[in-house]
C-alpha cells in the first residue's frame, strides 16, 4: 500500500502563504550508507538517483542572481554525490552559508577520510542526525553499529574544532521519535543530550533539533503496515497549533529535488506536491530566477499538521 495516498485526500489544515525566501534546501540524491526506519526520503544504498552536474550548474545559478544566502543540503547523504564538493566550494565563493544535513557515519565510509577536514576548511554548519544518545535506541532505527560510527564521527568533529562555543564550527544534533509519537520539549531534551555525551563520550555540541516524524514514505509505510496510520495522524491533527503557522520552515525555504524541481518543502517533494506557480503543472530551478514567490499559496495536506502539532517541528527544530 502507497503510505502517502491517505494524505492526499481533501485535508483541513489551515491555508498558508509564502513569505520572504532565506533558505534553498537542496535534496542531491537518495543514495545514503544507511536504510532509517523514520526516513522520510526512503533513502538507502541500493538508491541511484544523484543530481547531474548540469542541475547543480541551474542551481548555482539560480543562487547567484537570487542573492540567497543560505543553502541547506540534504539527501541521502548529500556527500555521496560526486558534485557536492564542486557546489559547496561555488556557493561558499559566493558568501553563501552552506548547512550540511549530515548521518555522521558518513565520515568515516571508505573515499570520505577528508570529510570532516572539507567541512572546517568550507565552515559548513553540521546539522547531524542522532535519534538518541543511547546505543540501543539509535541502533534500532538506524542500524547496527550506526551508535558507535556516530559518536567517533562527533568525536573527530570535536577535535576539529566543532561544537565549541567560542568557535565559528557548529554542529547541531538532530532528535527523532522512535515511534508513533511527538518529541518531548526540545530545551530539557537538549540538556539531556549534552549531559549524556560529555559525562560518557566527552562529546559537545551547541543546540538540539527536535523534529516530529513525517507519515510518509518509509515511516507512512511502516504505520499502515502496524494499523497506526490513522491513529498518528489523529494525534498530530489533536496536537495542533495554530500560532506555529507562521513559522513554518515552508514559508520562507524552496525545495529542490534531485532533478531541479522546485516544491515548498521537502515533505512535499516526497508527496509530488509541487510549487504552486500558476500555468505550471511543476516548475524547474533554472525557470524561477525572476520569478516572484512571495505571497504565493503554500500546497498543504494532511502531513503538514506534523509541522504544527505541539512545539511544532522544521529543519530547525521545535517552532515554539
Amino acid at each position: 500500500m502507497h503510505a502517502t495516498l491517505p494524505l492526499l485526500q481533501t485535508t483541513d489544515f489551515p491555508p498558508l502563504r509564502r513569505g520572504k525566501l532565506e533558505t534553498l534546501q537542496v535534496n542531491l540524491g537518495y543514495r545514503c550508507n544507511q536504510q532509517c526506519l523514520h526516513c522520510h526520503v526512503n533513502a538507502g544504498p541500493k538508491r541511484k538517483e544523484n543530481m547531474t552536474a548540469e542541475t547543480v550548474n541551474d542551481v548555482i545559478e539560480f543562487v547567484a542572481k537570487s542573492g540567497i544566502k543560505k543553502m541547506d543540503l540534504t539527501g541521502g547523504a548529500p556527500e555521496l554525490n560526486p558534485e557536492y564538493r564542486r557546489l559547496v566550494e561555488t556557493v561558499r565563493a559566493l558568501d553563501v552559508h552552506v548547512i550540511d544535513r549530515c548521518n555522521l557515519s558518513i565520515l568515516l565510509e571508505p573515499g570520505q577520510e577528508d570529510l570532516a577536514d572539507f567541512f572546517v576548511t568550507n565552515k559548513i554548519e553540521v546539522v547531524a542526525s542522532l535519534p538518541c544518545y543511547s546505543k540501543e535506541n539509535v541502533d534500532g532505527q538506524r542500524g547496527k553499529g550506526v551508535f558507535e560510527k556516530s559518536i567517533e564521527a562527533l568525536q573527530k568533529l570535536n577535535r576539529l574544532g566543532y561544537g565549541h562555543t567560542d568557535r565559528e564550527l557548529k554542529i547541531n544534533l538532530v532528535y527523532n521519535p522512535t515511534g508513533p509519537f511527538l518529541p518531548p520539549p526540545q530545551q530539557q531534551l537538549e540538556l539531556d543530550y549534552k549531559k549524556e555525551l560529555l559525562e560518557k563520550h566527552g562529546i559537545v555540541f551547541n543546540s538540539l533539533y527536535t523534529l516530529a516524524n513525517m507519515p510518509i514514505q518509509r515511516f507512512g509505510s511502516t504505520l499502515i503496515s502496524r494499523g497506526e496510520f490513522k491513529q498518528y495522524m489523529q494525534l498530530l491533527k489533536t496536537a495542533h497549533q495554530a500560532d506555529n503557522c507562521q513559522h513554518v520552515m515552508c514559508r520562507n525555504m524552496l525545495s529542490i529535488n534531485w532533478q531541479g524541481y522546485v516544491y515548498d518543502c521537502d515533505f512535499n517533494q516526497m508527496l509530488e506536491l509541487p510549487l504552486a506557480i500558476p500555468n505550471r503543472a511543476r516548475t524547474h530551478i533554472s525557470e524561477i530566477a525572476n520569478e516572484v514567490l512571495d505571497n504565493l499559496p503554500v500546497i498543504i495536506a494532511d502531513h503538514c499538521y506534523g509541522c504544527t502539532a505541539g512545539q511544532g517541528s522544521s529543519c530547525g527544530g521545535a517552532l515554539t
